[in-house]
């Protein structure tokens, strides 16, 4: 048996695979599947596990393109910004960085022209962004 804790080889599985059932879970964990059920309870209700999603190709993509946006905050009006930002339907992900932007979101659109207006018409009408920084996902590689 692995070193790691149940949560950790839990989490594990769920993390290479979102789809995994409970029972293939339990069998690559080496626990039971009522153990798995409670640890993933546990870790949903405690905000660790906060959703499930599907890894997508881009490339694969006929009719939308993934830009992640890089986006500069006036540090004055950070939590303001970051709170009017979560609220744009048109935002897939927001996360904080420590990389050259304060946030990086997750933006899809039908090509470079509708990210555009996202970008021009929604992101930088925020109060507080000074700017966004665009960078088209092109291939998935892993």
């Amino acid at each position: 048996m692995s070193t790691a804790t149940t949560e950790e080889r839990i989490l594990s599985v769920l993390e290479q695979d979102a789809k995994a059932s409970y029972a293939e879970i339990a069998d690559q964990a080496e626990v039971s599947k009522p153990t798995v059920r409670k640890y993933i309870e546990k870790l949903e209700e405690e905000g660790v596990i906060v959703g499930y999603s599907a890894d997508v190709d881009p490339k694969k993509l006929a009719s939308q393109s993934i830009a992640l946006v890089g986006i500069d905050v006036d540090s004055q009006k950070y939590v303001e910004a970051t709170q009017d930002l979560q609220q744009l339907p048109s935002l897939e992900a927001l996360f904080t960085s420590s990389g050259d932007h304060t946030l990086m979101a997750e933006v899809r659109a039908g090509d470079g022209d509708e990210l555009g207006d996202v970008i021009n018409s929604e992101i930088l009408n925020v109060e507080g962004i000074t700017a966004a920084h665009p960078s088209f996902l092109q291939e998935r590689l892993k």
